[in-house]
């Protein structure tokens, strides 16, 4: 057998998880104050902890640069593509780039951005990664995205996805590659909440996966908190062997006339390392941060000389194959309509449960309740308008 070519170890490394609070914007330009915010964050968090270990990564949580008014407001998908939402790369990844560069880093974050080469008037949840020259060096698509977040995924626009990307693991769950950080897997919120998620991930060569935010009650339960957000990550470390990074969303200012924020994730960021075990641990989300020492190099020695724990090595993949070949969720929804809004897909989600029960999968309850519906925040279908809505925003002006 011929013998591997000689590598350079990585050196340990901080990894920073930041959690910032964030403004809602109504408009693309509204976002530099959630930059502002972010670039005294990174200032302070580097600051803080470099004098430990050189800091390497810097990840951001989801919703710090462009919020969650989208959701909150249940906005038609095409106009918030064209009125709220960035391209990759603009003048938001440049901003983080020059902090980047200056720190020598990579920062990790995610978005709400077009993907032109995919779709016009889409946007999707955007997973990206800076490197320390300033430059894009990765980016992915969220694949599963909660009840009430209408971002398009792959699988809504699945025929055209795949004409672009193919359908390999590559396609959907891409892996960065770098010879002095790792190999770097990124996922957003509701991604986790599927294992295949970071399997994926595993099997592309991850060694560190970003997870960022996930909302209460998710993240309530449980001592000393974190609830199922924490047990799910360190589930993903440990059955994976990889580091989860998972930084959570600080409070939101839902509009600028919002006199207080509203702290919609409950905090409980946390890092874990590949054993499962939590290595930092934050209660609170307001601008604050996670920061622990990623060892690459002992990652690769634990997977290469162990024949107990590191599960990969001995998954039997022919027993679970047919598992997936019935579909469950239909593809393709958003490829020849615009994206519904919030009501009108809770019915898909219920034909998927429904869907279920009638495959003998789910046994349906002896009585039937009614289940979840949507609530607007108003009932006066006026008011709901965007054009109603984005007066909140009438007395945010730039300086």
């Amino acid at each position: 057998m011929t013998a591997p070519p000689p590598r350079t170890p990585v050196a340990p490394y901080l990894a920073i998880g930041l959690s910032t609070v964030i403004y809602g914007i109504a408009e693309r330009r509204h976002i530099r104050h959630n930059l502002e915010n972010i670039e005294e964050a990174i200032h302070a968090a580097v600051s803080m902890t470099s004098i430990n270990m050189p800091v390497r990564i810097v990840a951001l949580p989801e919703g710090a640069l462009t919020g969650f008014t989208d959701e909150i407001f249940d906005i038609p998908h095409t106009l918030a593509a064209r009125e709220l939402f960035i391209d990759i790369p603009g003048e938001e990844t440049e901003w983080l780039g020059r902090l980047a560069k200056l720190y020598r880093t990579y920062i990790i974050a995610q978005c709400k951005a077009r993907w032109p080469e995919i779709m016009a008037d889409r946007f999707f949840n955007t997973l990206f990664v800076i490197g320390p020259d300033g430059a894009i060096v990765h980016k992915a698509a969220k694949n599963h995205v909660w009840c009430r977040e209408r971002s398009c995924t792959p699988h809504d626009v699945y025929e055209r996805w795949t004409e672009v990307f193919g359908d390999g693991i590559d396609a959907f769950y891409p892996v960065l590659r770098t010879p002095d950080i790792g190999n770097i897997g990124t996922i957003c919120c509701s991604d986790g909440e599927y294992p295949e998620a970071v399997r994926a991930l595993a099997f592309n060569g991850a060694e560190v996966v970003y997870r960022p935010s996930e909302a209460t009650p998710m993240t309530q339960t449980g001592y000393p908190g974190g609830g199922s957000w924490m047990v799910q990550n360190r589930g993903h470390a440990e059955f994976n062997n990889v580091y989860m990074l998972c930084p959570n969303a600080g409070p939101v200012y839902l509009s600028p006339s919002s006199r207080h924020p509203i702290d919609i994730t409950g905090g409980h960021a946390h890092l874990v390392d590949y054993r499962g075990e939590i290595m930092s641990y934050s209660p609170s989300g307001y601008n604050t941060l996670v920061a622990a020492t990623i060892d690459i190099e002992a990652l690769r020695q634990f997977r290469a000389m162990n024949l107990n724990s590191n599960w990969l090595k001995d998954l039997r993949t022919e027993i679970f194959k047919r598992m997936y070949e019935q579909p469950i969720h239909p593809k393709n929804l958003w490829l020849g309509q615009d994206p519904l809004q919030h009501e009108a897909v809770d019915d898909i989600y219920r034909a998927n449960i429904r869907r279920l029960v009638e495959r003998g999968t789910w046994t349906e309850p002896a009585f039937r309740h009614e289940g979840v519906r949507y609530q607007p925040g108003s009932e006066d279908p006026q008011a709901l308008r965007w054009e109603n809505v984005r007066r909140l925003w009438d007395p945010w002006t730039e300086d």
